[in-house]
């Protein structure tokens, strides 16, 4: 009879250990979950080039003896002032860098509906390394314009909140009035440039 108060006793102690491990890796799995929707992508990537205040080339490969390869990334669901737009553009890209600046230019890379534009430019949300989704800080600082293209809508509402918070504060280019034109409509009046 001892015999079997001291198996269930042990069977008891092992089944108690065990939801203990179990509860831990689940507490765990719902911080990593938390994690990815902050960052969502595990893959970690260097951005190489800021182009303009929406467009940044990242090294994709050229780790353990493959070949460097870089991929443009158009930044969804924001719109900066193109370079030529003067001086709009290169105040947006400057922007661009210094927010990178604060991450080392280390992002994570969120893809949307559609992976790619007409250009062939990746499309896609860049995260920094402590969660926060660059295309909207571009947007919340006033650098840029909420920019939503279907199917890519994934955070059109939060950009689109953010781009009410910059002009109502007059953040950022706001203040200067340069969305008086729209990067859009500056395209649509300088078609070559």
């Amino acid at each position: 009879m001892r015999f079997y108060y001291t198996l269930t006793a042990a069977i008891a102690i092992t089944l108690a250990l065990l939801c203990t491990a179990l509860h831990a890796e689940n507490k765990d799995n719902v911080f990593l979950k938390k994690s990815a929707q902050a960052a969502p992508s595990g893959t970690l990537y260097r951005v190489t080039q800021v182009h303009d205040g929406d467009t940044v080339s990242i090294r994709t490969s050229g780790f353990a003896k493959l070949p460097a390869k870089t991929e443009r990334v158009r930044l969804i669901g924001i719109d900066a002032p193109e370079l030529k737009q003067e001086p709009w553009g290169r105040k947006a890209k400057k922007h661009l860098k210094d927010i990178l600046g604060r991450s080392d230019w280390i992002v994570s890379l969120e893809l949307d509906v559609e992976h790619r534009d007409k250009y062939g430019r990746m499309l896609g949300y860049l995260w920094d390394k402590k969660g926060r989704n660059i295309n909207m800080l571009m947007v919340e600082s006033g650098y840029a314009l909420a920019y939503t293209i279907p199917p890519n809508v994934k955070y059109a509402d939060q950009i689109a909140e953010a781009q009410e918070r910059a002009r109502e504060g007059r953040k950022g280019l706001w203040k200067d009035d340069a969305f008086k034109q729209t990067p859009g409509q500056w395209r649509r009046e300088n078609p070559r440039n």
